[in-house]
């Protein structure tokens, strides 16, 4: 069959194989390179026994190994290690970690990037290795206060190895500890790193894949070979040929050539295991070739010839190679190593059995014939017997046999070889068909023996080759024709519906690489044949491995093994098969038997899982079913151990003891209800280089006419217009001089107050004017006064003035608050203040005071602030 003859050559990631075999004795970790602090995604058994940590512990922890960080690890090593990280290289330290129960270690970690096909880092290879012998001992707590020697006691004390130079090991001397076979590997550089990728078996150079074209056309040329060699062989023997045609000696001399070629060629061609997965490596090749076939194919291809075509051999020595040439015959094995694949077709099978049948003919034909040359002549008398069958053919051709006298006393003569060796076979054909004409008899007793022998052989060829070739075919191959059929049905359907190309190769890979590994067997079949005791026995057997590999069964009582065993069921899966998608309800837990899966979330691996590994999700303490929230896809070709949560529900119910063992023990690589979270490596750099382009980028400057611009420039323009017609009217004397004997204060309570329409109060222009309240108010005084008072000097009015002008703090809370009130007119009044005070003429200076121009933003033309906003009124004015 296909699969059988070709073997599990689907495309696959091998990647944790690879690495798994290389590292059988260094602990190491895989971290994600495109995720933030780089997560584990696997450790191998060899870390969880150096660390203390178990897998599901350091699954989504930094590959940095930060939680293994303590105070005597070196903080500049820790920046090296993240610099290696960050910057995707390769490198090797020396750092100190501490272990699940903070003892301290030293170790070699070595750090590798892994690549895919696209050129792109996508995983980590870390690996540790212990050299806390070849260190320094560590101070810690435990030796702490220790005296030297102390220190060096215990040092040698725990170390298993002979005492050893207790210095620093430095980068370049790294020959005080042996290095790992994947250490020496990763010194060499990436490029001979097994790549994370979908990618066929691959061979080393020097390896010949056993299904190649080249390997098939090779297969056919040495069947051709072989058939010319099982029929000139005996031919030769019997008839007594010597080579001296020079064309026959060198065909026969290329035809060993070939041969000789044929046995280095099959030290360099893979092979299928007994698992069906493809051989390739060169050791386990050149050892399965030298116990089956080398030998005999050896001894096949001497050169038996080369002495033979020698005219000075003697004749027994040249009888003897001659008869030694039979050993060629065993070049049939490779007929016979190859016959399976040939059995798979009806009309190769036909042309086979007639070929063998042939081929059998011709042998006895050549024996036929060297039976009657030996009895022709009579030793003793040397004459020739006259009913032996080659002196009547003789006979009846023409040409008798002559007695040579002078020659030696031999008989020469008779019919040529040709004839002879036509008449043998056509004598040994008609007894096999059984059909037998009688114009060739066996006339000695010789000759009678091997007619019998014939006759025997001829009827059982007969009956096998001719009689019952179906009835074979259906015995001997039940289980060809049943997959064949099988092959066929598949390939109808998807051409019946129309599968697509892609879709059509998994399923014909799936079935091929099922039937590879159940033999097509119907497993369920033949337990329903069994009784139930004996059903729950086998199922034990099968379930073996999960149940002796992990320590969440080891409790469990033979009725509680028995139990679970027919409850699990075992999968197969094919590299790229999807055993769960995300948002699928988790109703399985999966045990890892064989092969290696991937965990993809947001399309990134957040796992790894390998051997003895558990996914799923912990029916026993959720009461609903979870959503996946990732993809679990195999990687290679998978053996899955499932159990369904309803059968597992069950089981634990019943046993109450040991569902409390389980859930305690039980720990899930990978638990498909928890969501992980993380950013990816890109994500952050890009929002990084967005943000520092944000700072760097420069605010582009206002145009001219931008409607702001033009709006404070029109503010400007107005401000200094109002300046300007200040200038222009002018003040008469008598308030000027005024105005000089004034102090700051007097002179800051003077300005009017504002009031625009948005409700926001605003200083106005500063003038010699008093408020309107103010003035009322000192006139209603000077009514109610009974006698006139001492005119009061100029400067006590105008410490008055101020002193009552002081500001309130009600009112300035008043004035602050907005008020929708629009003035647009205020008379000018003139200053009684110092007409009462100053004998001034009573000249007064009329300013027309109006509402200046508001936009919406509220803002107007003036020179008060905001703060001096209550000093405009007095805390007793009435308006």
């Amino acid at each position: 069959m296909p699969g059988g003859k070709r073997g599990l050559v689907a495309p696959q990631n091998t990647f944790l194989e690879n690495i798994v075999r290389r590292s059988n004795e260094n602990s190491f970790l895989l971290g994600n390179a495109q995720i933030v602090e780089w997560p584990v995604v696997y450790s191998n058994e060899g870390f969880r026994k150096l660390s203390g940590y178990h897998r599901a512990e350091v699954m989504q922890k930094s590959s940095t190994c930060s939680f293994m960080y303590g105070e005597l690890t070196d903080k500049k090593t820790i920046e090296k290690v993240k610099e290696t990280f960050d910057n995707y290289e390769s490198n090797c330290f020396e750092v100190l970690l501490y272990r699940k129960n903070r003892s301290p270690v030293w170790f070699y970690m070595q750090v590798a990037p892994i690549r895919n096909e696209k050129d792109q880092v996508v995983l980590f290879l870390c690996t540790f290795k212990d050299i806390t012998i070849f260190k320094q001992p560590i101070e810690d707590e435990t030796t702490r206060g220790w005296a030297k020697f102390a220190r060096l006691t215990r040092a040698l004390t725990n170390s298993r190895s002979p005492p050893q130079p207790l210095t620093p090991l430095n980068k370049t001397d790294t020959s005080t500890h042996k290095p790992s076979r994947l250490a020496e590997v990763l010194q060499l550089g990436s490029d001979i790193l097994p790549q994370y990728k979908q990618e066929a078996p691959k061979t080393p150079p020097h390896m010949i894949l056993h299904y190649c074209a080249f390997k098939t056309t090779w297969d056919w040329v040495i069947l051709v070979l072989t058939f010319y060699t099982a029929i000139m062989v005996p031919y030769n023997v019997s008839f007594r040929t010597k080579q001296s045609n020079v064309a026959w000696l060198v065909l026969d001399s290329v035809v060993d050539v070939i041969f000789l070629v044929d046995i280095v060629l099959n030290f360099h061609t893979t092979f299928v295991g007994p698992g069906g997965e493809v051989i390739s490596d060169p050791t386990l090749i050149r050892m399965n070739y030298l116990k089956t076939w080398f030998l005999i194919d050896l001894l096949s291809c001497l050169p038996y010839d080369i002495i033979n075509a020698f005219e000075n051999v003697d004749e027994g020595i040249s009888s003897l190679f001659s008869s030694l040439k039979v050993v060629r015959l065993l070049r049939l094995g490779r007929v016979a190593r190859k016959l399976d694949h040939y059995l798979e077709y009806g009309a190769a099978v036909l042309v086979l059995l007639v070929c063998v049948f042939g081929l059998v003919a011709h042998w006895l034909a050549c024996i036929w014939f060297s039976i009657g040359d030996y009895e022709v002549i009579d030793p003793l008398t040397n004459t020739i017997r006259t009913d032996s069958w080659l002196y009547q053919l003789a006979s009846s051709m023409g040409s008798p046999y002559l007695f040579n006298g002078s020659g030696g006393g031999t008989w020469e003569g008779g019919p040529g070889k040709d004839s002879l060796y036509i008449t043998s076979l056509y004598f040994t054909m008609t007894s096999l068909t059984t059909i037998g004409f009688g114009n060739i008899a066996p006339t000695t007793d010789g000759e009678k023996i091997f007619s019998v022998a014939m006759m025997m052989v001829g009827s059982l060829l007969y009956a096998t080759i001719f009689g019952n070739v179906t009835t074979i075919f259906q015995q001997m191959y039940a289980n060809t024709n049943r997959y064949h059929e099988m092959l066929n049905n598949v390939r109808d359907f998807l051409k019946l519906y129309q599968v697509p190309s892609g879709l059509s190769e998994r399923v014909m890979d799936y079935v091929v690489s099922s039937w590879s590994t159940s033999k097509g067997i119907n497993t369920d079949k033949v337990l329903s044949i069994c009784p139930k005791d004996m059903r729950a026995d086998i199922c034990v057997h099968l379930n073996r491995k999960v149940f002796n590999e992990h320590p969440a069964f080891r409790l469990a009582s033979d009725g509680c093994l028995r139990s679970l065993a027919v409850e699990f069921q075992t999968t197969h899966s094919a590299p790229g098969d999807l055993i769960y998608h995300a948002g699928e309800s988790v109703d399985l837990l999966c045990f890892v038997v064989s092969g290696s899966l991937e965990v993809i979330q947001d399309d990134e691996v957040i796992a790894i899982l390998g051997k003895g590994d558990v996914f799923g999700d912990v029916f026993w303490k959720e009461s609903a079913l979870a959503h996946a929230c990732a993809n679990v896809r195999a990687l290679t070709y998978c053996d899955l151990h499932v159990i369904k949560r309803e059968a597992l529900l069950t089981v634990l119910d019943f046993y109450t003891a040991f569902a409390h063992s389980f859930a305690r023990n039980l720990i899930l690589t990978c638990n498909l209800r928890k969501r992980f979270i993380f950013r990816k490596i890109v994500d952050v750099r890009r929002e990084e280089e967005e943000r520092r382009r944000g700072v760097s980028q420069l605010q582009p400057p206002i145009p001219v006419d931008h409607p702001v611009r033009r709006l404070f420039q029109r503010f400007k323009q107005q401000r200094q217009h109002t300046h300007n017609q200040l200038d222009q009217a002018g003040e008469p004397n008598q308030n000027k001089n005024q105005k000089q004997n004034l102090t700051p204060t007097q002179g800051q309570n003077l300005p009017y107050l504002k009031v625009t329409n948005a409700g926001r109060a605003k200083p106005g222009p500063s003038t010699a004017t008093t408020p309107r309240g103010w003035l009322r108010l000192r006139n209603n005084m000077a009514a109610s006064a009974p006698s006139p008072a001492p005119s009061p000097t100029r400067g006590d009015e105008h410490r008055r003035a101020g002193l009552n002008n002081a500001p309130s703090p009600a009112l300035s809370k008043k004035s602050r608050a907005p008020r929708a009130v629009s003035m647009e007119h205020l008379s000018p009044l003139g200053v009684r203040g110092q007409e009462q005070g100053g004998g001034s003429s009573g000249t007064s200076r009329k300013n027309s005071l109006r509402k200046t121009d508001s936009w919406d933003s509220g803002l107007t033309h003036s020179d008060q602030r905001l703060d001096h906003l209550g000093e405009a009124h007095s805390p007793l004015t009435v308006n």
